[in-house]
């Protein structure tokens, strides 16, 4: 390490947890297309029973600079046009492509980048569904059954969240005192009767919305593809029916930056159904992680992950 670079070990944020892995990578994306000068990097450190990410910063930033950095870039995005343009990824084609046509545009003519890659992450206009929708991300949790609404909350998020929300969340604890929205990427999402020992209708639901609106930061990582004429692919993911899908990510020891995580999401080994860290440990990786996707009525919840 350079004198000038320095370390930040996130200790809210969990490697084993989908929504702390997703916001980690939330914070390392934001912090790329923020500084000035490039070379952020990521680790994981083991430490109790889990992973904390560090950060390699270029620059000499303390804890109350770096919130406030993420927290003007974070609100910046409030009333973008990949979050405006409806209010659920339940489009048709038609209408995807027209968002893509000027997210590209913007990208050619060195405009923004982040818009194209964020579209990228939705889903496909070259696919459609029996009811001539978009196939669309397998991170979408919701579609607008109880004004519960994908895009909108997304929006929400966005302009409503504080620096000191974001401070809970990368450094700790979580202490679940934020309302709704909810992405329901965290395991404690899934509010089934069984689980609780309220009726879930009874109870308001509480979140840590700062790791809610750093998830969502990560989600350019995380590209749409198509995998044949009917179906398409995000990466990471595998299955596509409600009761097969199982999203999988990769702990590792080495300081990469941004697009080196991004190649690290989509080794193949990763997806094999007996994948172990052992097998991919000459890759630097330390842990495997794996988590379902179920569906729950009009909803999608993930649950805790399994590590390898």
């Amino acid at each position: 390490m350079s004198s000038s670079e320095q370390d930040i070990a996130l200790t809210g944020l969990s490697g084993s947890s989908l929504l702390g892995f997703m916001a980690a990578l939330g914070t390392l994306q934001t912090l790329d297309s923020t500084l000035a000068t490039s070379g952020v990097k990521m680790r994981w450190e083991p430490r109790c029973s889990s992973f904390t990410p560090i950060i390699r910063l270029p620059s000499s930033l303390n804890q109350d600079e770096l919130l406030s950095l993420l927290d003007a870039s974070l609100k910046s995005y409030a009333g973008h046009a990949t979050i405006t343009f409806a209010a659920d990824l339940k489009v048709t084609a038609k209408q995807f492509r027209y968002l893509a046509e000027t997210q590209c545009e913007d990208y050619l003519t060195q405009n923004s980048s982040l818009g194209a890659y964020v579209t990228a992450s939705f889903g496909c206009d070259s696919i459609s569904n029996d009811e001539g929708n978009i196939e669309d991300t397998a991170f979408r949790t919701m579609s607008g059954a109880g004004h519960q609404h994908f895009l909108a909350f997304m929006n929400e998020l966005a302009k409503t969240t504080s620096a000191e929300q974001l401070r809970e969340a990368l450094f700790g604890p979580w202490r679940y005192r934020d309302p709704s929205p909810i992405m329901r990427w965290d395991d404690e999402d899934d509010r089934r009767y069984a689980l609780r020992w309220d009726e879930p209708s009874k109870d308001p639901v509480r979140t840590v919305r700062g790791a809610n609106r750093l998830a969502i930061a990560s989600l350019p990582l995380f590209t749409v593809v198509p995998v044949s004429s009917t179906a398409v692919a995000t990466t990471s993911f595998k299955g596509r029916k409600s009761n097969d899908t199982f999203v999988t990510w990769p702990l590792w020891t080495g300081w990469l930056g941004l697009d080196a995580v991004r190649s690290a999401l989509t080794i193949r080994e990763l997806q094999q159904v007996d994948v172990t860290s052992a097998k991919l440990a000459p890759l630097g990786i330390i842990a495997v992680c794996r988590s379902q996707r179920i569906t729950l009525g009009k909803y999608r919840n993930f649950t805790p992950a399994k590590i390898h």
